[in-house]
């Protein structure tokens, strides 16, 4: 006689997103007020206004475009019949060509100019659409090559180009911080968006709609790249004097023979990072405001904290799901905040460059233990989330020590390794589901 073994499937709560959601719109809401307008400024606030809007309009979609594929991409591999070992190869392809090429682009984009690599990435995630339409089916070089090339471009030259524009309207540095907690928060928003969206368009049927994410795709490359060739035309670059994932799967088994749906469990990471990033205006010019380098540090030793219990392969999905909510409210306060540090002690003239290379070592790290976790075997997720962890407490060192650093060398150089650390954690963070989904991980009996 057989024994039918039935799975149990874990549902969060859906007072959390509501609890979200309002959070986020007070805290928007009740904003410290900012100091008034410098006379000095030289950009009319209209000007200014219609700079921001067009900006944060080009972010949102390059976002949509990032989430679509961070969201179905290896759900749309694992649907064509790719093999667990294919999925891996997809995964060395994509954190290689990150390292080795992607990591020198920020070089080449201060020297070329950021807007072109931001139509670069428009091209790229373009490029990939049509072949998909062409040949009815996804290519493993190609999507991964580009698509990693497009999310190294995404990292550093929309930032880039921002802090850029942003001078060259002589605006003050208050507007500066509110567009870095703004594109952090249109980030996460964005993904979420994509999700709906591509859920809309699948809308239950994934044999029949599976390339309408293709084709909606191609449509937000084609807008982007016009919305930007315009407003770019219309407003000329100038030249500058010179002397740098949220994955989908549909439902997970977890260790202790329980089922998640990822697919709701992840909006809500990203409202957290959502609420996290409305939290940076109140401790940056609000009235619990500190120096930078003192809330980061506590932000990392909270966020290590939190990885250091997931790293002992604790099992009750309520207290991962809330620690890892915890983790990307921290997320969405560091994010903006490392941003406001490049500034202070990174030239904007090689800012590009700086930022691309500080991620080599990031990707580094990702594929040695990926390659250790997939090929060889003889690492667990639990040691990756461990070197994560560590980590984590190593960037609240740096942190600690940036603060006493006075010269002005020292304290660049405490600041890309800082930048660096938060990076590689997030990176390893939101690449375990798929880890889990190729590497097969087995329950204890």
């Amino acid at each position: 006689m057989g024994v039918v073994i039935e799975s149990e499937v874990w549902e969060l709560n859906t007072a959390l997103y509501i609890f979200l959601f309002i959070s986020c719109l007070f805290s928007i809401f009740f904003l410290p007020t900012r100091t008034p307008a410098n006379v000095f400024d030289h950009a009319s606030p209209a000007s200014f206004l219609r700079f921001q809007r067009n900006f944060l309009v080009l972010f949102a979609l390059s976002s949509v475009m990032e989430g679509l594929w961070a969201i179905f991409g290896e759900y749309e591999l694992a649907y064509y019949g790719l093999s667990k070992e294919q999925l891996l190869k997809s995964l060395y392809i994509g954190f290689a060509v990150s390292m080795f090429i992607g990591s020198f682009l920020g070089v080449l984009s201060d020297l070329l100019g950021h807007r072109k690599f931001c139509l670069l990435f428009y091209m790229l995630h373009l490029s990939v659409s049509i072949w998909k339409i062409v040949s009815g089916s996804p290519t493993i070089w190609l999507a991964s090559i580009c698509l990693s090339l497009a999310s190294s471009i995404y990292y550093f030259s929309f930032e880039t180009l921002m802090v850029v524009e942003h001078d060259k309207h002589g605006q003050r540095q208050d507007s500066l911080n509110d567009m870095f907690w703004l594109m952090t928060f249109f980030e996460s928003a964005s993904f979420i968006g994509s999700q709906l969206l591509g859920n809309y368009l699948i809308d239950g049927n994934v044999n029949k709609n599976i390339t309408s994410i293709w084709n909606i795709a191609v449509v937000l490359a084609v807008i982007a790249l016009i919305y930007a060739a315009q407003y770019w035309k219309e407003n000329p670059e100038k030249p500058q004097s010179r002397i740098i994932k949220f994955h989908f799967v549909d439902m997970l088994p977890v260790a202790d023979g329980r089922e998640v749906s990822l697919g709701l469990i992840y909006p809500c990471f990203l409202g957290s990072k959502m609420l996290g990033s409305t939290g940076f205006p109140w401790l940056f010019h609000g009235p619990l405001a500190i120096r930078i380098e003192e809330y980061l540090m506590y932000a990392f030793i909270i966020m290590g904290i939190a990885i250091t219990v997931v790293a002992y392969d604790y099992q009750e999905i309520g207290v991962l799901v809330t620690l890892f909510c915890l983790f990307h409210a921290c997320v969405g306060v560091a994010l903006p905040s490392l941003a406001r540090l490049r500034t202070m002690h990174v030239p904007n003239e090689v800012r590009g460059g700086m930022m691309s290379l500080s991620v080599l070592p990031a990707n580094a790290a990702v594929l040695f233990f990926l390659v250790l976790r997939g090929y060889y075997q003889c690492i667990g997720n639990s040691t990756i989330i461990a070197f994560a962890a560590l980590g984590l407490f190593s960037a609240a060192g740096c942190m600690y020590t940036l603060k006493s650093q006075c010269t002005l060398a020292s304290r660049r150089a405490y600041t890309l390794a800082v930048d660096t650390i938060p990076i590689h954690v997030y990176s390893i963070q939101v690449s375990m589901p798929v880890y889990w989904m190729a590497l097969e991980p087995t329950a204890p009996a």
